[in-house]
């Protein structure tokens, strides 16, 4: 069965992680687990701090060759009454140092507690929301 509005926007929020999926230049996708921030049709993102061996990730690269992306959010439980996905497809823009970035870093700290000593050194990525599908068991 499909969320109502109110459960997604509920389910959103309270959501710890999410994955991310991009595709290069060739269609190949391009799959990884982001935190994330959701306010008004917009999921917020950035390249954290955790060891990498560079901030310019196949992400990022891939958005800008194809904005189009999809964002998965579930819930798995045992208890298979419970189960519930929430996919978020949209246009991704990359934000490196104007107000949509300081706007993404300011509602990723206020989710992720780590992110407001620890901001996130790279870019931020801005999905503009343009689909929204749902299910859930129960």
């Amino acid at each position: 069965m499909r969320l109502s509005p109110n459960e997604i926007q509920q389910r959103l929020a309270g959501a710890r992680s999410a994955t991310l999926g991009t595709t290069d230049g060739t269609g190949r996708a391009h799959l990884v687990p982001i935190v994330f921030a959701y306010r008004d049709g917009v999921v917020y993102t950035a390249v954290d701090a955790k060891p990498k061996t560079t901030l310019r990730l196949r992400r990022i690269a891939n958005i800008e060759q194809n904005p189009h992306v999809s964002v998965l959010v579930d819930h798995y439980e045992d208890d298979w009454d419970r189960l519930w996905w929430i996919r978020l497809d949209g246009v991704a823009r990359i934000a490196q140092n104007w107000p949509l970035r300081d706007t993404a870093l300011e509602l990723l700290a206020a989710k992720y507690p780590v992110y407001a000593d620890q901001p996130p050194p790279g870019p931020a990525i801005a999905i503009t929301v343009e689909r929204i599908r749902s299910w859930s068991a129960g």
